[in-house]
């Protein structure tokens, strides 16, 4: 049967207190079970730290002496229990490492997804998709409304000109995600990366998902114009260089404000769409759906008189 109160919210984040854990807590905690890397999903300081073995590398890497008091990680054939509960991590798509956290207890599977995504991405490990009992989904972009364009196709769009392009994009997954992809589908442009960058690619390349053809930014290069290079930046630098004179600018991201004001859309995002929570929920097949980081209010309205739907109104 399932059990209603499994996971509640607190002002630490989602707490199971079955397990006696959190689930990417917002504050450090004693027992964190974290899905992914991304700093609003892998707090600092937490006391037992539970994850994959990229993410940890990540953590300490970002994070140094602070990342965590003592480093449990798993790999994907693994499975531990915490006072009962039998956990496992499963691929989730979305960056290096990051993990759908599947939790069996007295027989009922719940699935916590983390942020995960069904496009194809060649900088991170692939979904894998499990049957659960409930399924505790990401809703960042859970409205009908939103369909992702495929990346692939967007990036693209840079082999349309030749000039310089400043592109702004996250550390983190997206940055390594946006190198594979100018390396497959825009060869003659050169990509310069921002210093921030380059210890997260060697990260990448150590776990065995290398992203392509690119060096360490130098301010000479960039100053060339017409030169066909592409310098990604994080999001602090992209919103200083405002000012850049002789550039395209542009920033990768599925969220539409992040795209105003730019001389370049490029729809590129680590997140499922409408679409593919759809998916996701037709191939888990859970009884119940409960929502996370973002609206679920479509998805309740969708699936009534269908599934049970329940918003857990639980945001970033």
């Amino acid at each position: 049967m399932i059990i209603d109160d499994f996971l509640v919210i607190d002002e630490h984040g989602l707490y199971c207190r079955y397990g006696d854990f959190y689930l990417d807590p917002k504050e450090a905690s004693p027992h964190a079970v974290i899905s992914h890397a991304h700093g609003d999903h892998a707090a600092r300081g937490n006391d037992y730290v539970y994850c994959t073995p990229a993410t940890a590398a990540i953590m300490q890497h970002r994070y140094h002496k602070n990342a965590g008091n003592n480093f449990r990680t798993y790999d994907w054939s693994d499975s531990f229990v915490l006072n009962g509960v039998i956990i496992s991590f499963i691929p989730a798509g979305h960056i290096l490492g990051s993990a759908q956290v599947l939790m069996d207890y007295k027989g009922v599977k719940y699935l916590y997804t983390g942020d995960y995504k069904l496009q194809d991405d060649a900088t991170c490990e692939k979904i894998v998709i499990v049957r659960a009992d409930v399924l505790i989904t990401e809703s960042t972009f859970a409205n009908p409304a939103v369909q992702h364009p495929q990346a692939s196709e967007e990036i693209k769009k840079l082999n349309l000109f030749n000039h310089n392009v400043l592109l702004g994009a996250y550390s983190l997954g997206k940055a390594q995600r946006l190198i594979r992809l100018m390396s497959d589908h825009c060869p003659q442009r050169q990509v310069l990366v921002h210093h921030s960058i380059l210890g997260l690619n060697r990260i990448y390349e150590q776990f065995g998902f290398h992203p392509g053809k690119y060096e360490l930014y130098t301010r000479k290069q960039m100053k060339q114009p017409d030169q066909n290079m592409v310098y990604i930046v994080p999001p602090l630098t992209f919103n200083s260089y405002i000012r850049a004179k002789n550039v395209v600018r542009a920033f990768a991201s599925g969220w539409m404000n992040l795209q105003i004001n730019n001389d370049l859309k490029i729809l590129i995002s680590d997140h499922v769409d409408w679409n593919d929570i759809l998916s996701m929920v037709k191939q888990v097949a859970p009884s119940e759906i409960w929502t996370l980081h973002g609206d679920g209010k479509h998805l309740k309205s969708y699936f009534d008189g269908q599934l049970i739907v329940k918003l857990l109104n639980y945001a970033d």
